[in-house]
């Protein structure tokens, strides 16, 4: 019998199918096919690799790629349906499961390759290994050791492999193998264990050993369970281990709580077993503690109750060199158990002697009813280990396996009978609450940064809430739709109009506001928006009136409408954004798009507007949508700005948004308090301020405002569900606004709630009944409660300070979600649905007037359309009287409001303008330090003796007087000597001889020399010492005496060799220096004053015999740092002497205070805030004006002055940024040192100086702006509008008048220069003729300079100088001045109308007679009528009243004759 071979292992004859030689019971063996992937069918069944595919249709069946097929019904995968495979449910769940299926897949199969990999290198290298050799494999990724052995060999084996990982055999085990002459050890390790379905293998490495016979086969190992196989596991080195926590448990007060322990909770549920590790470090290592725990509840040990599961003793002889206490519970008691409770108790000295020094009593329980009392704190760590080894499944198991008592933070100990992969576990636990230090330590006073923000937000949130309950009555008030007042009953057509006032400021108006609706077969009459009840069109409102009609308008063509200006101010005015009017017959509507103001000062300054009915490509514009979108959004869509702003259709009500808003809140509060310590960052902070900003209580760092960001992202989701269950939940009962003016028009019937219908809205997809609203409220207050109170304990766990730096990241978090998150999805939204969802019939808006699912339809109410059958007896009443503003009124109107308009932004600039000039003010003189000018004086006159004639420092002219300024003033000022009366001075190590300065460090002096260059002419002398220049500094190594022999016997000191060595800027840690004479670098031959006093004389006296300052010396800088700790003030000290190439001496000092406080009070703290918000405004101020204006901006003066006040304020909080970060380096070297080496203040000296500068502008200025805002006053205004006129001709005439200065200059300098000081360089002589201009010049000294050339000069120079050009000055001021007040501008006109305001406002000045009487005229005009002109009004009142009349007479009649009476 023949059997034919098929595809994938399958074959057949001509009756049966087998498949790897085994036959396949009911395979049809003559239509059987074989498909793709191991998959086969005949016409009945389907078959995946031999086996038959239950339910699969062999009809339909056909095979797809990479082991997938599928039949009509049902896909497959490898043989078994793809849902059944992955787990089933939803789409998502089956996907991820498929992911985690391939995945598992994949890696079975790379573990499979490794194992044949491995297998086959070692039957490679077990040929070539004799016993006692070894092969070693290392890579990065992995360990490989196979060695032979003899069998004999084997017992008390230990395996190393690299990281201390290591196999120690026992003694006693069974072998099952007949070959006792040699065998392989094959140990492998890789860097980290396989994941599996177990987290707690992902930080340790895995091992694993094999015994292999001669033929490569494995040998299986089995030890004896008292004597296992011992495994030490290392971990991840990478791990970071985190430092133990600190238990303070010395302030819990146990008297009130009567605790006998301080106990302390874990979580230890988990998957596989595990064991629990305890560490403890006592601040005190002489103390001793009893340890106790109980799973799953509190233990309790006392004389009347011993429930505990475990104990110990720590004493202090037992404590290793690290001083701490280990304890451990294996992983063979904790299965089982969720939890782990322990408690500590100290023991006292009583109790140490008995239990801990007295061997008998070492294994007794000590036991006590005395509440606890800890002398000393102690630290506390806590973590899991556990042994594990890997299945032939791929998966982690813990059978057999126990964890060994040698287990620390770095590896794992495993007891183990058998051999295997192996790995171990590790989870370092958070730091368990410790409700006893929470309960001892709640009082207020030491937790007062976490109760007073509880508090200080329950009060908010309280408020808020009164605030929005009362806001929400309010919005129910506007929520309505009005019948207009001039309705008449007898009209039967309706049309319903919605307004919308834009949100603009004062977009509101309290003015009448008329119109005239048109369509294409009749117009209305001039009608009046009113309402009796509530204010209308109001900033932001949406207002709905019916207008009754006698018969239709037909299709609307425009809409006519207008205002009288009757309102008072700014309530004059009225932007209208559009207009909606739905047809309520056949409910159709019309749009009238406006976006304009309806005002005399804006715009074009009409209040009449005529607008056309908006077509479709108007409605789609961008700018209607946006105004449409933008609003809405904001004020519906952000959380916090909905409690101001939401839109009172919306049925979220303001009170639910506060609510979600401080979930929100709290939720995050919560999450960050409990995220905070979990962070390395967060706790390097918290022991540390450095590198943080200081702002009172506060501290401020990268690390906690990354905190509070990612917490706020992950708040972002439960608030979204709090939010959406609070939407969609329906309201009890929701009355049609519309039915309910409908039913306000019917004379017959009353208006009452119970007979006006509900509405039936079309049901949205997932909406919850009217009582969910109980239940999320409940659920709010459950979350913050639990916040609240979880909130206060880690608060006070953490302690004041450390949860003032939490406070920090909650703010962080709290303005990043109001500021930054919630606008910008509510600006991403926005413009994406405006230029891709356009929707010109979205009108979310009017949701709560138009309700499109409500089928009303007015001729369905029969009782409605039989109230109007009663028709009038007369025709439609005359049109009314409008009294409509002509010209010339529209023209005085807006005259006056735009004084007004004037007047408020005058005192609002000049409001402004005072606080921030006050503010600039405060900000600059509080950096001052009023002790700054004594200190200086003190140091002056300290260091440069003026009143002596032998060592005053100003008056020194050669070497010889510098040096001897040296040795006998200065070195003796830089050390605290004797008291006057001979006493030591005691506790004044590193002090002045002044006894109140503290010397920083030591003084240095530091020379620039210049290099010896060939002179330009020879003739004489052919070496010449030049100038100073960067060019010509010398920079070589020197041996003393600037010799470049090399000096054998140790005669000088280090100090000394030092002086003649060249340093850098960069070693000496200083900059350039700007002197009188030159710019130097801060490199140079560096003296350091160190050591005793008489050291530092001696060293003097070696440095002025070995000619350290010669001809070649161009500068000698001395340079300390002072600290005065009674006035809290350091200074900068530089003693400069320069070395003129003329063998002169020029000697300059600066002594500079400079105090490092950021802030020295709260009114500065507030005064600086204030100030930045103040710079942000006038930055916004001045945008706008420079896209208004562009380049005329900068030819105006002002815009000058302020965009000089924004730069230098830009500029100084640049600059205080830059200071406070040096202020932070030297505080740290400071802190570091104690102040015992020298610490330069040179680069703090400059910022602190350009900070002085900039704030310096700031206040000039701002006072100069104090001119523009006293522009009303006469003089100043005439003192300004003088400068502008004449400022070409000023200009012109300082061009001649620079050329005339220019040429004297020149004239006097070069006749002058080597006979008068006051002539040696250009500046003095500028400065010499400018005096001799303002007559201040003593003019004997140039007439004792030349007896004909002084006198002539300074004659010809008074001339042409002060005679002439000074007189042409003065005549350009007075023509300038003549012209200004001949053409006076209207400020004096403004002011004067100010003036009259204030004095009307205040009463201060009461009106004459004539301007009463004007008053009463203008009023008596503006209500007269005509009689002539109201006769048809009076008519039309009383033909409606007689229309009343006879209309309730036949609703009688007809409701006795339904009566039958």
């Amino acid at each position: 019998m023949t059997i034919t071979p098929l595809a994938f292992g399958y074959a057949k004859d001509p009756w049966t199918v087998y498949f790897a030689g085994q036959k396949i019971e009911g395979a049809s063996a003559i239509s059987f096919e074989v498909l793709s992937d191991g998959y086969a069918k005949d016409p009945w069944n389907v078959y995946y690799m031999g086996h038959k595919i239950e339910g699969a249709s062999a009809i339909s069946f056909q095979s797809l790629d990479q082991g997938m097929a599928k039949d009509a019904f049902t896909h497959y995968y490898c043989g078994q349906k793809y849902n059944d495979l992955f787990g089933g449910g939803d789409e998502a769940s089956i996907e991820k499961n498929r992911n985690i299926y391939y995945q598992k897949q994949l890696a079975n199969e790379i573990s499979t390759q490794v194992t044949s990999i491995i297998s086959l290198i070692t039957s490679s290298l077990n040929i070539h290994l004799n016993i006692g050799q070894n092969s070693i494999i290392n890579s990065s990724q992995t360990y490989m050791s196979l060695e032979t052995i003899s069998t004999e060999s084997l017992s008390n084996r230990i395996v190393k492999q690299i990281g201390n990982a290591q196999f120690h055999i026992p003694s006693d085990f069974i072998l099952n193998t007949n070959d006792n002459s040699s065998i392989s050890l094959r140990s492998k390790m890789d860097v980290l264990a396989s994941f599996g379905s177990f987290s707690n293998t992902n930080l340790s490495r895995s091992i694993s050993l094999s015994i292999i016979d001669q033929n490569g086969n494995e040998i299986s190992f089995e030890a004896n369970e008292n004597n296992s196989i011992k495994l030490i596991i290392p971990r991840d080195p990478n791990v970071l281990i985190p430092s133990m926590y600190l238990q303070n448990v010395t302030s819990i007060n146990s008297t009130i709580n009567n605790l006998l322990f301080n106990y302390h909770y874990i979580n230890i549920t988990s998957s596989l077993p595990i064991s629990v590790h305890f560490e403890i470090h006592s601040l005190n290592r002489s103390l001793a503690y009893l340890f106790i725990y109980k799973f799953d509840q509190t233990p309790q040990l006392n004389s009347s109750f011993n429930l505990i599961d475990g104990w110990t003793i720590f004493c202090p002889f037992n404590l290793t060199n690290d001083d701490i206490y280990r304890y451990f519970i294996d992983n063979q008691q904790t299965p089982g158990h969720q939890s782990l409770i322990f408690g500590i108790r100290e023991l006292n000295s009583t109790e140490i002697n008995n239990y801990c020094l007295n061997s008998s009593s070492i294994n007794t329980l000590p036991i006590t009813d005395e509440s606890i009392n800890f002398t000393s704190n102690y630290e506390l760590r806590i973590y899991t280990s556990g042994c594990y080894y890997f299945d032939k499944n791929n998966n982690w198991k813990s059978d057999g396996l126990i964890v060994g008592s040698l287990t620390n933070l770095y590896e794992t100990e495993c007891l183990s009978t058998h051999l295997t992969t192996f790995a171990g576990g590790f989870i370092v636990l958070p730091a368990p609450i410790n409700w006893s230090y929470v309960f001892a330590n709640a009082d207020f006073m030491k937790n007062k940064t976490v109760y007073l923000t509880m508090i200080f937000t329950s009060i908010i949130y309280i408020i808020l809430m009164i605030y929005a309950r009362f806001k929400d009555k309010k919005d129910f008030e506007k929520l309505g739709v009005t019948p207009l007042a001039d309705n008449n009953k007898s009209d039967q057509y309706l049309y319903q109009i919605l307004i919308f006032t834009g949100q603009r400021a004062n977009a509101g108006t309290e003015s009448k506001v008329y119109f005239v609706l048109s369509g294409d077969t009749d117009q209305t009459q001039i009608r009046l928006f009113s309402d009796p009840h509530r204010k209308i069109f109001q900033r932001g409102g949406i207002d709905s009136f019916i207008i009754a009609v006698p018969k239709s308008l037909g299709l609307l063509d425009y809409m006519r409408i207008w205002h009288d200006n009757s309102g008072v101010g700014s309530s004059a005015s009225w932007y209208l954004k559009y207009i909606i009017v739905r047809d309520l017959q056949s409910m159709d509507k019309f749009y009238f798009i406006c976006q304009q103001w309806l005002a005399v000062e804006n715009d074009d300054g009409r209040i009449e507007r005529t607008l056309p009915i908006a077509s479709e490509a108007e409605k789609q514009d961008f700018s209607y949508v946006l105004s449409k979108k933008a609003y809405h959004s904001v004020s519906d869509g952000h959380l916090w700005f909905s409690i101001f702003s939401r839109p009172p259709s919306n049925k979220f009500t303001r009170v639910q948004r506060c609510t979600c808003c401080f979930v929100l809140f709290f939720t995050s509060m919560l999450l960050n308090i409990m995220y905070y310590d979990l962070s390395n960052e967060a706790k390097a902070s918290s022991e540390t301020h450095s590198g943080a900003l200081s702002i009172g209580p506060f501290y401020i760092a990268p690390q906690q405002i990354g905190i509070g960001i990612m917490v706020e992202l992950f708040t972002l989701v439960p608030s979204l569900l709090i939010v959406q269950f609070f939407r969609r939940i329906r309201p009890r009962q929701q009355i049609s606004r519309l039915r309910e003016a409908l039913y306000k028009i019917k004379p017959s019937r009353k208006s009452s709630s119970e007979d006006v219908p509900a509405i039936k809205k079309k049901k949205s997809s997932i909406t919850f009944p009217w009582w969910c609203l109980f239940i999320a409220y409940g659920l709010s207050m459950i979350i913050i409660v639990i916040s609240i109170f979880f909130i206060i304990v880690r608060g006070i766990e953490f302690g004041d300070v450390k949860t003032q730096q939490w406070l920090t990241s909650v703010l962080t978090g709290f303005f990043s979600s109001v500021v930054l998150t919630q606008p910008i999805k509510i600006i991403c939204l926005v413009i994406f649905f405006i230029c891709f969802c356009r929707n010109s019939k979205d009108d979310k808006e009017t949701s709560e007037y138009i309700n499109e699912d409500d089928e009303f339809n007015i001729s369905n109410d029969e009782e409605y359309l039989h109230s109007l059958e009663y028709q009038s007896l007369f025709s439609t009443p005359s049109l009314k009287s409008i009294n409509r503003l002509n010209e010339n009124e529209i023209a005085n109107a807006r005259d006056q409001r735009l004084k007004e308009i004037q007047m408020w932004k005058i005192i609002r600039e000049f409001l402004i303008s005072f606080i921030f000039a006050l503010l600039v003010f405060i900000i600059t003189y509080s950096n001052r330090e009023q002790h700054s000018f004594l200190q200086v004086n003190h140091l002056r006159a300290y260091f440069l003796n003026q009143r002596q004639t032998t060592a005053d420092y100003t008056n020194i002219n050669t070497i010889d007087e510098y040096w001897y300024w040296l040795e006998n003033s200065f070195v003796s000022n830089i050390r605290a000597q004797q008291w006057y009366n001979g006493d030591i001075p005691q506790y004044l190590n590193g002090f002045l001889n002044d006894k109140s300065n503290r010397l920083i460090g030591w003084a240095t002096m530091r020379q620039l020399r210049i290099k010896s260059e060939l002179c330009s002419d020879q003739r004489i002398i052919s070496i010449c010492e030049d100038s100073y220049s960067f060019f010509s500094e010398e920079t070589q190594l020197f041996q003393p005496g600037w010799t470049n022999q090399t000096i054998e016997d140790e005669i000088y000191s280090s100090s000394i060799k030092k002086a003649f060595n060249y340093s850098t800027s960069d070693e000496l840690d200083t900059y350039t220096y700007a002197g009188e004479f030159g710019t130097y670098t801060g490199g140079g031959y560096v003296y350091e004053f160190r050591g005793r006093l008489s050291d530092m004389k001696t060293n003097l006296s070696a440095l002025h015999q070995l000619d350290w300052i010669d001809e070649k010396t161009r500068a000698v800088f001395i340079q300390l740092t002072l600290y005065n700790p009674s006035i809290q003030l350091l200074t900068a000290v530089t003693l400069l002497a320069e070395f003129l190439p003329t063998s002169g001496i020029y000697t300059t000092a600066r002594f500079e205070p400079i105090n490092f406080y950021t802030f020295q009070s709260i009114l500065q703290l507030v005064c600086t805030i204030i100030y930045i918000f103040f710079i942000i405004y006038f930055i916004i101020i001045e945008i706008r004006l420079l896209f208004e204006l562009k380049l005329k901006y900068f030819h105006q003066f002002w815009s000058l002055i302020q965009f000089g006040i924004i730069g230098c304020s830009l500029g100084s909080i640049g600059v205080y940024f830059w200071r406070f970060q040096e202020t932070n380096r030297i505080s740290k070297l400071f802190e570091q040192t104690n102040g015992y080496i020298y610490i330069n203040l040179q680069l703090a000296v400059y910022v602190n100086d350009i900070l002085t500068f900039l704030l310096g502008y700031c206040c000039f200025f701002s006072m100069i702006k104090f001119v523009q805002l006293f522009r009303f006053n006469q003089r100043v205004s005439l003192f300004a509008e003088t400068l502008k006129y004449c400022a070409k001709e000023l200009i012109s005439f300082s061009l001649m008048f620079a050329i005339v200065f220019m040429a004297y200059l020149c004239l006097f300098y070069l006749l002058f220069i080597s006979k008068l000081s006051s002539c040696s360089s250009l500046l003095t002589t500028a400065q010499m003729l400018f005096e001799m201009t303002l007559m201040k010049f003593d003019a004997s000294q140039i007439m004792a300079a030349d007896a004909f050339l002084g006198p002539f000069c300074f004659a010809l120079f008074m001339f042409l100088v002060v005679f002439v050009c000074l007189s042409m000055f003065v005549s350009i001021i007075s023509n300038g001045f003549r012209h200004a007040k001949d053409n006076q501008k209207e400020d004096q006109i403004m002011l004067s109308f100010m003036l009259k305001k204030f004095l009307r406002w205040t009463g201060l000045k009461r009106l004459n007679q004539s301007e009463i009487q004007e008053e009463r005229d203008c009023r008596m005009r503006s209500q007269y009528f005509d009689p002539i002109e109201n006769f048809p009004d009076k008519i039309d009142q009383l033909l409606e009243a007689f229309n009343k009349i006879y209309i309730d007479q036949k609703i009688e009649l007809s409701r006795l004759e339904k009566a039958g009476v």
